[in-house]
């Protein structure tokens, strides 16, 4: 099979949550794990960071991953979902993972997945592992794809762990109080490892605190711990925790590693993460005259910070182009939105998108007042025409929204 080929048959014939939802979780490791093992156990050959969170875990894993460049280390990083390619799951140094390498891999186990149901995140997390030992990494910067306990790559044992942030995301799958949620991101806390939190609640905190003392790992609160930060070439107003949060965790490496990173390293990786690392959507303002900015905030608490934001920017008139996945409690995300707007509504082009009419109607509830239009392209297209120069237009709701404009 060519690459697109091999891509179609990953994405069609195996459950993938980012297209199907509840139907691809997996509620145990045993898939992982014997694929693991087929493998060679790429994970045990690897140094890494663990990084899991309901916001920020995507931008923390790019910041530590741009910093460790900095300091000169050959630095692996997997991510998830991607915007434009599957490749941009898995970096090395910045650079997207090769066709040949992804070919060569599926073309050679395919059998294998086949015969033990491989899920799609199971075969990606397998993938990456295996790449990252193949070219002889350094470290690589592994991001949890959702949870973190049942997580398929929660068979890695980290230098160090880090979490977030708590919020209440994926309900139908982590629970429905931020402590269950904080359960199951503690997972990943690994016996005698240390663990960096970002940000917590009193709730969260007592978790946190529970599952630290049973793994007798040493946890530190960064929010509590790191007072001052640098500037970074993300400039959402949420990335003063997750920086916070990755200071820390790089002290933490250097006390329990022989890896040597600098206050310049860390200062010129936080300013050159976009070049770095090419990560895309975070309060990404993709041009002027109108301003059009996109974020892939897609739950309460991301939005709520992103939407803040938002309003501190001069306009005249506010447009949004926004589409949802079917998952999403609507009641949560929507009354975060101004009503003295103009809404243009589309359904994100994946089976688990819902349907525009729907979230019309809902909006409506809201006081949102806008049009549907027939796919997200189409409705952006119509925010830039009817936008005047003094307007501002923020194309967001889902990762999948930001990634049809981009």
């Amino acid at each position: 099979m060519d690459y697109q080929e091999t891509i179609d048959w990953m994405f069609n014939q195996l459950p993938m949550y980012q297209n199907q939802g509840a139907s691809a979780y997996k509620k145990d490791l045993t898939n992982t794990i014997i694929l693991s093992e087929h493998l060679g156990n790429p994970e045990k050959k690897i140094k890494c960071i663990h990084v899991a969170g309901t916001n920020g875990k995507g931008s923390t894993s790019h910041l530590l991953a741009s910093v460790l460049q900095e300091a000169g280390y050959k630095t692996g990083l997997y991510t998830s979902p991607h915007l434009k390619d599957f490749r941009e799951r898995i970096k090395i140094n910045g650079q997207d993972i090769s066709e040949e390498f992804v070919c060569e891999f599926i073309n050679k186990h395919k059998s294998f997945f086949e015969q033990n149901q491989l899920s799609f995140f199971e075969m990606t997390v397998g993938l990456a592992f295996d790449y990252f030992v193949n070219d002889n990494v350094d470290i690589a910067i592994i991001e949890v794809g959702m949870g973190g306990r049942l997580d398929s790559t929660n068979i890695i044992t980290p230098l160090v762990s880090v979490i977030t942030n708590i919020g209440l995301d994926h309900t139908q799958f982590l629970g429905n109080t931020t402590e269950l949620i904080a359960a199951e991101k503690a997972g990943i806390i690994k016996n005698n490892v240390p663990v960096v939190i970002g940000e917590y609640s009193p709730e969260t905190r007592n978790v946190f605190l529970a599952k630290a003392k049973a793994e007798n790992a040493v946890i530190y609160f960064a929010s509590d711990l790191i007072l001052e930060t640098f500037p970074s070439a993300l400039i959402g107003d949420y990335q003063v925790h997750n920086k916070k949060t990755v200071l820390q965790t790089i002290k933490i490496l250097q006390e329990v590693s022989d890896f040597e990173i600098s206050e310049e390293n860390c200062k010129n990786g936080f300013l050159d993460v976009v070049t770095n690392t090419h990560l895309k959507g975070r309060w990404q303002i993709l041009q002027y005259n109108p301003k059009v900015i996109c974020d892939t905030a897609h739950n309460k608490d991301g939005l709520k910070i992103t939407l803040n934001q938002l309003q501190k920017e001069p306009f005249s008139k506010l447009h949004f182009v926004l589409g949802v996945v079917n998952d999403k409690d609507l009641t949560e995300i929507l009354p975060l939105f101004p009503e003295n707007a103009n809404f243009y509504f589309s359904k994100p082009n994946i089976p688990r998108g819902l349907n525009a009419e729907t979230l019309r109607e809902k909006a409506y509830e809201f006081g949102m007042i806008g049009k549907v239009y027939n796919s997200i392209s189409e409705a952006y297209q119509e925010a830039l025409k009817v936008a005047s120069i003094t307007d501002v237009i923020y194309v967001g709701g889902s990762t999948f929204v930001v990634a049809e404009i981009l």
